[in-house]
């Protein structure tokens, strides 16, 4: 026993106090809790100058415990997230300002920046830093290999950017969690691309696997209540594995020209349907346009006539002259016209109106008085 005399003798056995463990008599009697009350504020009074009473004690107790408790007021700086402890457990958190508590060693106070913005690199390291002039960055085969889901390889190097959104989660949640952003981040990136065709995933798929990423890396971290937010998930590469790569850029350079000799088609297709439509159209509308034309023009000349007949039932001689007349116009309308006159005596030709220059005479000046 801790209280036991250790070094034998006839007090082997004996409690605490003196006492024996047995039931005999004998030891010594327990001390007296009011005499070590008294003893004590002797010593007291002993180490103050001159003595003191017990009221300046007390005052003096009273302005230790003050000062003790001034000692708890906090400040909370803008970007950070205050989180107060009470015996070790969480009591509040607190915004950026003044705030209060219990002060050490019964409280404690810790201020995670909450604003402040962090990435993590998954498949290389040493983004950034400058060695000798050329860029320090490491490649790690080991994370950026994945497979995808039509079982073939391609190398991704990607970052995540991530920031506190709870700090008490954060703080008390997770052990390591930048070590459990980056797990996190790989494992969604893998179940990702494992979902993703290879030309999908080094091609136009880059923006979609970013999107899908940050959903399920923030799914799984509300799961674990990490207090953390994913911000953004960047994709740095998607390549075929460097082995194959050339290959891939021959496959890429066959496909663009393929598409590019597909759309100079297109293009001439579409330029040459049109107007072969358009022609066509044209000849529809001109022969629908003839037709009319035609249907019309018979008509007229099926009325005319039924007219000119019940005009020649009513008055056959004078329909008989008129329409003699108009023959003889529309024969002799165009024709050169020279009058004879017969009655000359048969001593050659005799003078002629000449009706074909007055005509044009009369033409020539009616054009000369419009203009």
């Amino acid at each position: 026993m801790p209280w036991s005399n250790q070094s034998g003798g006839g007090d082997n056995g004996q409690g605490p106090w003196g006492g024996g463990s047995g039931g005999g008599g004998g030891g010594r009697p327990p001390p007296d809790i009011e005499e070590i009350l008294r003893k004590g504020q002797e010593r007291i009074r002993s180490v103050l100058p001159g003595g003191a009473s017990p009221t300046i004690i007390v005052l003096l107790v009273a302005l230790v415990i003050f000062a003790w408790l001034v000692n708890g007021f906090y400040r909370v700086q803008p970007g950070e997230q205050g989180v107060a402890l009470v015996f070790g457990k969480v009591w509040k958190t607190t915004t950026p300002g003044l705030d209060y508590n219990f002060p050490a060693p019964i409280g404690e106070v810790m201020k995670p920046q909450v604003s402040l913005s962090r990435r993590v690199d998954i498949g290389f390291r040493g983004a950034g830093e400058v060695t000798r002039g050329r860029n320090a960055e490491r490649d790690m085969p080991e994370e950026s290999m994945m497979l995808t889901g039509d079982q073939n390889i391609v190398d991704m190097d990607f970052t995540v950017f991530w920031k506190i959104k709870d700090a008490s989660d954060y703080l008390f949640n997770i052990r390591v969690p930048e070590n459990t952003v980056k797990i996190v981040a790989e494992s969604a990136m893998r179940e990702v691309v494992g979902q993703t065709p290879f030309d999908r995933a080094v091609t136009t798929g880059r923006e979609e696997m970013q999107d899908k990423t940050k959903v399920l890396m923030q799914s799984v971290l509300d799961q674990y209540k990490s207090g953390i937010e994913i911000t953004t998930v960047q994709l740095q590469k998607s390549d075929p594995p460097q082995e194959v790569i050339d290959a891939f850029n021959d496959v890429q350079r066959a496909r663009q020209d393929r598409d590019r000799l597909r759309n100079e088609a297109e293009a001439y297709a579409n330029s040459v349907v049109p107007v072969a439509r358009g022609l066509a159209e044209k000849d529809i509308k001109q022969a629908e346009a003839y037709r009319e034309q035609q249907i019309q023009e018979a008509k007229g000349e099926a009325d005319r006539f039924t007219s000119v007949y019940e005009a020649y039932k009513v008055a056959p001689e004078v329909t008989r002259r008129r329409m003699y007349l108009e023959t003889l116009g529309e024969v002799l309308g165009n024709a050169r016209k020279v009058i004879i006159d017969q009655k000359g005596g048969g001593q050659g030709v005799v003078p002629y109106l000449p009706l074909p220059e007055i005509q044009k005479r009369q033409e020539q000046e009616k054009k000369e008085n419009s203009n």
